[in-house]
């Protein structure tokens, strides 16, 4: 992601000597990645020998979305003497929440697309958590959950226009969305796009397009329309962590075609629906990890991990007690990031070591701002869940209180999102707190005056490696095909292994790889 400077505008003026960006404003860094555990790595290893030997049949390594999937297929077949240890107090990896004011708020992932007839095992989990039923062959949902109107907005051209996509300012812009959208339907017709994308076959046109940046395919077709271009990036850095610059051309398609789809705004067809929560999609992984609370151990980061001809030893550090743990498995399930699975191992599996050298990681910034009162209005279209401002470098906020049962608006926290490039992965790390809330809210400033004044404060999240950015040959790579297979006793359930990061992804593979060691024992 390569972006002009942040224009501070009417912003920096606003927070010249502006009260709530001085150390009097209460807030901090909250959530996101424990920066100390994450880089325990890094320290020397405590002897093998120290610390209380644990055993069981089948270790997770990592509860994230993927961790939780494969442990929920181990404990629906049955199985009960498997453990899982996360890093960090809670599960959920990206998809954890925090609570401003009595107001759940997200710090990571908040929607969740409706899946569609490639994910019958996400269908599966909404069924079970209550969020679908099935009345005479067709899915019902749950209106609560679904996300409520008005669901989208984009700050352009001076007003707030229904909707994200910008309206086409010309005959020649319009002619140049309908164009990318036939090159959608194309792409869908001959190539075969799903979510998972392993669902669908891969072609040799696939490989082609995986070659290549997405902007380079843009240009290729005779897409050259600012706006068009403006609303692509976007979308690339909203599901991606990076622009059309990095990504593939195959994963600029596959965001539309496997999925969304691409309907202008002039078009017949209906917004694309999705389900999301205040909380976001931590609703969804506190619900997984709930029933397995007797095989989740949290604040254990792993040190190593030995495999052997009948074992797999690994040694953990208690967070709690500060003391090493040994534990012994007959099977152990890395459902970390092939960077981090690739250090526990020392860089001794030859595809692991090839697919983190491949890998890049986007970091994220998600600021949660806890607001007094309701913010005064640009003319246009009203506030909604999603709320993006046109050019800027952010990704917008989407509004907590959206999906509360409330008659009028209050109170509320805005969550804004910002994917940052890997150069400034340094910077995010570094810099106080205070620091980036004067970026995000000079950012915002340009078209809520008087969002400094309301603020009564500000807890943010830090991701240094919020996700894999699926950059040409990724998906194609050898090495990741290669980790889908069992390495010994090994085994590996991540999105990474997808090649970019989408609850999609996570789930069916955490899924099925549990299923699989289920199957293989009973």
């Amino acid at each position: 992601m390569k972006r002009r400077e942040l224009l501070l505008g009417s912003g920096a003026a606003l927070l010249a000597g502006c009260a709530p960006a001085d150390a009097a404003l209460a807030g901090g860094w909250v959530g996101g990645a424990d920066l100390e555990r994450g880089h325990r790595l890094r320290a020397p290893v405590p002897k093998a020998g120290d610390g209380p030997l644990r055993r069981t049949k089948i270790l997770i390594i990592g509860g994230g979305v993927s961790g939780l999937a494969c442990a929920r297929a181990l404990s629906q077949a049955g199985m009960t003497d498997f453990a899982l240890l996360e890093l960090e107090e809670a599960c959920g990896g990206n998809s954890r929440a925090h609570s401003m004011g009595g107001m759940p708020c997200p710090t990571g992932a908040h929607y969740l697309p409706l899946p569609g007839p490639a994910s019958p095992e996400v269908y599966q989990l909404l069924e079970e958590l209550g969020l679908v039923r099935q009345v005479l062959g067709r899915a019902v949902w749950d209106e609560r959950h679904l996300c409520h109107s008005p669901q989208e907005r984009l700050f352009f051209d001076g007003t707030w226009h229904e909707g994200l996509l910008p309206p086409p300012l010309s005959a020649a812009a319009s002619a140049q969305q309908q164009m990318f959208e036939r090159a959608v339907d194309q792409a869908q017709a001959t190539l075969g796009f799903a979510m998972p994308s392993r669902r669908a076959r891969w072609t040799p046109g696939a490989t082609a397009l995986d070659r290549q940046t997405f902007a380079a395919w843009l240009t290729q077709q005779g897409l050259h329309d600012a706006q068009l271009l403006w609303y692509l990036d976007y979308c690339c850095r909203d599901d991606y962590g990076a622009g059309i610059q990095d990504v593939s051309a195959w994963a600029g398609l596959h965001y539309f075609a496997s999925r969304h789809g691409f309907h202008p705004a002039n078009s017949n067809s209906e917004r694309e629906a999705v389900l999301t929560w205040p909380q976001g999609n931590a609703f969804l992984t506190d619900a997984m990890a709930q029933p397995l609370a007797d095989q989740i151990h949290s604040g254990r980061s792993v040190l190593r991990v030995a495999p052997g001809k009948h074992q797999v030893e690994v040694l953990a550090w208690n967070e709690a007690k500060q003391t090493p743990e040994r534990w012994v498995a007959d099977q152990v399930v890395l459902a970390t990031p092939l960077f981090i699975a690739n250090q526990l191992l020392g860089q001794a599996l030859t595809p692991l070591k090839a697919a983190a050298q491949q890998l890049r990681y986007a970091p994220w910034l998600v600021a949660n701002l806890q607001l007094k009162a309701p913010l005064l209005q640009r003319t246009g279209a009203p506030p909604s869940w999603d709320n993006v401002v046109y050019a800027s470098q952010a990704l917008g906020y989407v509004d907590a209180m959206h999906q509360a049962l409330v008659p009028k608006a209050g109170p509320t926290v805005l969550s804004a999102y910002w994917a940052l490039s890997q150069a400034r992965r340094g910077e995010l790390l570094q810099q106080d707190w205070r620091h980036w809330l004067r970026l995000v809210l000079a950012d915002l400033g340009t078209v809520h005056p008087d969002l400094a004044a309301n603020l009564q404060r500000a807890d943010l999240a830090r991701w240094g490696h919020a996700m894999s950015i699926p950059v040409p040959g990724v998906r194609s790579s050898a090495a990741l095909s290669a980790l889908l297979q069992p390495q010994g006793r090994l085994h590996f359930a991540h999105s990474d292994l997808a090649g970019y990061s989408v609850f999609e992804e996570a789930y069916t593979r955490g899924y099925e790889l549990g299923a699989s060691l289920a199957g293989s024992r009973s």
